[in-house]
């Protein structure tokens, strides 16, 4: 770099030190300034009585002129984000932008000074930074131009409104300090409420037979033990008979053995026969025991008091307490011992069958929380996660997660739908707001800061959200305070009150 260039840097850099230290200095005895409604001609007053005139500029912006140099400020926001563009002439006719030295500085409520410095860009002066919205601040201009420097000024107001605190507390807003928060993400997803597989039972008659009797339908609820159909089984009857005869043996051989062992020990018999008695009751007992056993395998009750009508009767009886789903019967009906007649589930637990896209396989996970609610009905319950299939469906290319949920009341219902709210990890983040502060305001997402008795819209940047705090990411400071509750009334008040969003 050779000495003349480095000496104009240096001028440069030097140049743009003094303005600044000039435009602070300026800032600091002058504060705030008001616009004066009273004249065509916008006049910005503040208390050292100075006044600043401007015009609309031939680029549509505000054009500030003082011994016959001009300065034409706007922000150009066309296809790009907002940017300070300035215009110079010199009695009227253009300048071009490197024939003075331009500084702005931007007040906010609430917010730090903000130096804008510039460069020449085509025809105009750019500003180094963005001008974020709202555009609702104090500007202060200061320009060098062969050797003197003029200082203008003027405000802006956009999306502001005064309410004081008892206006506050009759429409119901609160105030809150955004600061550190714990966001407990949520993952929602969609699933149906199934019967548990496990719980379900096929009911089969176990012997073959005429259907005389069908006393449950589908749907009704059952306890265990109670009677579901009633088949007439000539195989019941021969297994009845057996029993019978078996008992009328065992009451001889038992008679036969009492005998035969008193005369033995009176020594009136010999003991062959006493032990060929004792064989036969053997005999007779093992017999009684395995027909008895044949009657109780199909879950009849043996017992020598029935009538010789009642030896075909074949009660069908509910294996478990539950829920009727499926009936296979009709009267009249020959059945085989191995149909299915009657499927009864045990709904006291059921399962969600939650739908997991591929992409939050890696969320999902064994033991975590889940809050299950209907979609249809008012209805609400919790479980934890504790299954989560490894394979995609070809055809959902979906996962299935299940959550297990207690229903001994009865509220839950299979086939019903419902959305799944999977808690993920705690995330501790430096700046949150209450989502109950979120507003929507032209095509911004926005809190209403308050600074005094002002409210001003912020556009905020949002991160993770768990449906009560909503992450800050850019747009509002830890510290600052918003309005919440009632936030939307403000909004309603900007409105009314007919508030400009033009620049």
């Amino acid at each position: 770099m050779d000495k003349p260039q480095l000496t104009k840097i240096i001028s440069v850099i030097a140049i743009g030190v003094v303005l600044g230290g000039l435009i602070l200095a300026w800032d600091k005895t002058a504060p705030p300034t008001t616009a004066d409604t009273t004249s065509k001609t916008p006049i910005l007053k503040n208390t050292n009585n100075a006044q600043f005139e401007f015009n609309a500029g031939p680029k549509g912006g505000k054009l500030f002129t003082t011994d016959g140099f001009s300065v034409e400020v706007t922000i150009f926001e066309k296809g790009v984000p907002p940017q300070f563009r300035l215009y110079l002439y010199e009695n009227g006719k253009p300048l071009p932008p490197a024939a003075a030295k331009v500084a702005i500085t931007l007040s906010r409520l609430g917010g730090p000074v903000q130096l804008f410095k510039f460069t020449p860009e085509a025809d105009y002066l750019l500003g180094d930074q963005v001008v974020e919205e709202p555009h609702s601040f104090e500007v202060a201009i200061v320009a060098e131009q062969n050797g003197k420097t003029v200082r203008w000024g003027y405000s802006q107001v956009e999306a502001r409104v005064e309410m004081p605190d008892e206006m506050l507390k009759s429409i119901g807003v609160e105030i809150l300090v955004a600061g550190p928060a714990t966001i407990k993400p949520t993952l929602k997803l969609p699933g149906e409420i199934v019967f548990n597989p496990d719980s379900i039972v096929q009911v089969v008659p176990r012997l073959s037979g005429v259907v005389v009797a069908v006393n449950r339908e589908p749907g009704q609820h059952v306890q265990k033990g109670e009677v579901l159909a009633v088949i007439e089984s000539q195989i019941l009857a021969d297994l009845r008979s057996q029993f019978f005869a078996a008992q009328r043996r065992l009451v001889l051989a038992r008679t036969t053995y009492e005998r035969e062992k008193q005369l033995w020990e009176e020594k009136i018999s010999a003991k062959q026969d006493y032990l060929a008695a004792q064989l036969v009751l053997n005999e007779a007992e093992i017999v009684s025991d395995l027909t008895s056993e044949k009657l109780r395998a199909l879950g009849v009750q043996p017992t020598t008091n029935l009538q010789a009508g009642n030896l075909t009767r074949y009660e069908i009886r509910a294996p478990i307490s539950g829920l009727i789903i499926a009936r296979a019967v009709a009267l009249g009906t020959v059945l085989k011992e191995d149909v299915t007649i009657f499927t009864v589930a045990d709904i006291s637990t059921v399962w969600t069958a939650i739908t997991v896209y591929p992409k939050d396989l890696s969320v999902v996970k064994v033991g975590q929380k889940t809050s299950v609610k209907a979609t249809a009905f008012d209805v609400e319950g919790e479980g934890v996660v504790t299954y989560v299939t490894t394979l995609i469906g070809g055809q959902t290319r979906t996962a299935t997660a299940r959550v297990i949920l207690d229903n001994k009341d009865g509220r839950w219902h299979p086939g019903m739908f419902v959305t799944a709210e999977l808690v993920a990890e705690e995330i501790e983040v430096p700046v949150a707001v209450s989502a109950e502060a979120i507003q929507t305001l032209r095509d911004w997402t926005v809190v209403f800061g308050r600074y005094g008795n002002y409210f001003e819209a912020r556009p905020l940047g949002l991160g993770r959200s768990d449906g009560k705090m909503v992450e800050v990411l850019k747009g509002f400071s830890a510290g600052e305070q918003y309005a919440t509750g009632n936030s939307f009334a403000i909004k309603a008040d900007l409105g009314k009150a007919g508030v400009s969003f033009d620049h």
